[in-house]
């Protein structure tokens, strides 16, 4: 057999991807997405505590009563719940009658938007961090430290936040 009719080899298959190469790259993509995918941050908006999640409460329609500006309705805003603004990246709570707090929405664990507050906790849906709606403190997870205070004011019937 002359070298013309040789099978090809290493050198003339070099930029030709073989079968191996092919399915390794999809058995590594198929893993690691998933993996990055629960590592990114949520997208869904807010809710009220589970008691206030009702839709015939106004209190549980999370972000859909603020308006720009990080400003709330405090009838938005749940007795023992909260409500996240998520375009501002806020969460406003009211551990007690009248008495409202502000915190920044980005979990301190690795910077997911947290989605949620139920049960007096402000719940970050990547990695199971909880905050309390007091003072933000961690209450449980792996978050290393609480959410940032944000400032507060109460005029009339609306919350603003700064």
């Amino acid at each position: 057999m002359s070298d013309a009719e040789q099978a090809p080899t290493a050198s003339t298959t070099a930029g030709a991807l073989d079968r191996r190469t092919v399915f390794r790259g999809l058995a590594v993509g198929g893993v690691a997405l998933p993996l990055l995918a629960a590592c990114g941050g949520g997208t869904s908006s807010s809710s009220g505590d589970a008691s206030s999640s009702d839709s015939s409460d106004p209190g549980g329609s999370g972000s859909s009563g603020a308006s720009g500006g990080g400003t709330i309705a405090t009838s938005d805003v749940p007795e023992g719940g909260g409500t996240v603004l998520t375009d501002q990246k806020v969460v406003v709570t009211q551990p007690a009658k009248g008495e409202f707090k502000a915190f920044t929405a980005v979990c301190t664990h690795q910077s997911c938007l947290v989605t949620k507050v139920e049960d007096g906790q402000i719940v970050c849906p990547c990695h199971g961090s909880h905050y309390s709606i007091k003072d933000g403190s961690v209450t449980s997870g792996p978050a290393p430290s609480p959410l940032s205070a944000k400032n507060v004011t109460v005029e009339g019937d609306q919350i603003s936040v700064s």
